[in-house]
């Protein structure tokens, strides 16, 4: 290997490298890109929108959530026939020009130290970044963040949390690969990830992220100015005793086998779908069993405590409610299991709806009892 004198400097304190300033302070932004940005002035055509882009772009990395606040701009370049420079657009660059007056600083990362990881998720974008904690405070290492799709859009909330954390990974995989990494989260992302079949994305997802130490924690309290911003929308509710969720469960059976649909909602937009097929034979009524045991045992992996259920099944409902007794000494046995698990949770309620207040679930077990052995 040769070395060309005239490119190399040697016993400097600082220096740009690779588009960045390394100093002793860490990785700053070059000061060049920022002016660039704060001396421009507001776009008056597509190209010189592309010109503001590409500048941001190359900036991304200091810039958190930069997806979602540059969302009024780039959606500009989508349909370039029809420009207008909005009061949205200027808002956002006047917020970028702000904010590239004084960069964060991002730190190196220290080998021997574990990577915390935040995410954020928007309506139309995902964020995340990776901090590490030095004497109880935290500095930020990279910002990363994307523009979703419009199919991911109509994902729900822990399913875009799940694709930020696959994104960061993409990203990011020299640093995956050489760190422990935490996940600072209080949604359920760890319990979604292993139970890969409520959605067949999942399985791809939760393959590709099984190569990492990955841990998963508690979000806890904020020791970084410039993290506060970026997690705001995600600070999730908070009262002295835990809230309800809603489990939506109905059995299916026919020619084609049997099959449950289970629909969890709970607190803070978070919706779990749930598609299973029976691999034995099963009546209706042993079916709307077995789909009230599923939706219970997904309730309490997802950290449930206070359950209020609902189901087509009027026989179902009347035997947990105490106002029928089952002969069936299947029915009874499923009925001394559902009151087995019940009794996990703290608070819980079960009353019987319409067929047609419970159409989602219903199509849902519908589904599962036609799939083919195999089928996801």
């Amino acid at each position: 290997m040769r070395l060309n004198p005239e490119k190399c400097v040697f016993g400097v304190r600082g220096g740009r490298f690779l588009g960045f300033m390394i100093t002793s302070r860490g990785i700053e932004a070059n000061p060049e890109k920022c002016e660039a940005i704060i001396h421009m002035q507001s776009p008056q055509t597509v190209k010189e929108v592309q010109r503001l882009a590409g500048r941001l772009v190359s900036l991304s990395r200091f810039i958190p959530k930069l997806a979602e606040k540059a969302g009024p701009i780039f959606t500009l370049l989508k349909k370039p026939k029809d420009f207008s420079w909005t009061d949205q657009c200027e808002a956002a660059f006047q917020s970028f020009k702000n904010f590239l007056t004084t960069p964060p600083i991002l730190q190196r990362p220290d080998h021997n130290t574990d990577l915390l990881l935040y995410l954020a998720v928007a309506e139309g974008a995902i964020s995340a970044v990776i901090v590490q904690e030095h004497q109880k405070a935290q500095t930020p290492i990279y910002f990363i963040s994307r523009v979703l799709q419009d199919a991911e859009r109509r994902y729900q909330m822990v399913e875009k949390l799940a694709l930020a954390l696959v994104t960061a990974a993409r990203r990011l995989r020299p640093y995956f690969q050489s760190h422990q990494v935490v996940v600072k989260t209080d949604y359920p992302i760890k319990q979604i990830l292993r139970k890969p079949e409520l959605a067949g994305r999942m399985i791809a997802w939760s393959i590709e992220l099984s190569e990492f130490r990955i841990r998963y924690e508690s979000r806890g309290p904020l020791k970084a100015q410039c993290l506060a911003d970026f997690l705001a929308e995600l600070t999730l509710a908070t009262t002295e005793e835990p809230q309800a969720w809603t489990l939506h469960v109905d059995g299916s059976s026919n020619s084609k086998g049997g099959g449950a649909g289970i629909i969890l909602e709970g607190p803070n937009q978070i919706i779990v779908e749930q598609s299973l097929k029976f691999g034995f034979k099963a009546t209706n009524n042993k079916a709307e069993s077995e789909a009230l045991l599923a939706g219970l045992r997904l309730a309490r992996d997802l950290g449930a405590r206070r359950v209020s259920c609902n189901s087509d099944s009027k026989i179902m409902v009347e035997q947990l409610s105490g106002t029928y007794q089952a002969k069936d000494a299947l029915l009874q046995r499923y009925y001394h299991t559902a009151t087995q698990q019940i009794s996990s949770f703290d608070e819980f309620s079960i009353k019987h709806v319409p067929r047609e207040q419970n159409t989602r679930a219903d199509l849902l077990s519908k589904l599962a009892s036609t799939k083919k052995p195999g089928e996801h």
